[in-house]
């Protein structure tokens, strides 16, 4: 669901379920115009207990953190812009799909 969403806002998927060789974990990879969109999903059943969005605490950015640095090192280490997005998906009749762009940042000591 949530890749159909990211189509549907003409975000090209270019993988999905990479895993870095020292660990880091990424859902989706993807490009929105000129900029390379790396993609945590999180679903849940409600938001009667939180959002999706807050299981994606600090030790969850690092590990995808590590994974889009393993990624960038595939590349080569490009000069390109991008960016951490989390798609929410509530599992309810219908369900519920949000994009939150931009969801968090990568440190600066992470800086390639």
């Amino acid at each position: 669901m949530a890749a159909k969403e990211l189509k549907r806002r003409r975000f090209k998927i270019l993988y999905r379920n990479y895993r870095g060789p020292y660990g880091g974990e990424l859902d989706l990879i993807c490009r929105d115009r000129e900029t390379l969109v790396f993609v945590e999903v999180k679903t849940r059943s409600s938001e009667e207990h939180s959002r999706p969005l807050d299981a994606v605490n600090r030790k969850k950015q690092k590990l995808i953190q590590r994974g889009a640095l393993a990624w960038l090192r595939l590349l080569g280490l490009p000069d390109l812009t991008f960016r951490f997005d989390v798609v929410e998906v509530i599992a309810s009749k219908p369900p519920k799909i949000r994009v939150i762009e931009n969801a968090f940042g990568m440190p600066e000591y992470f800086r390639y």
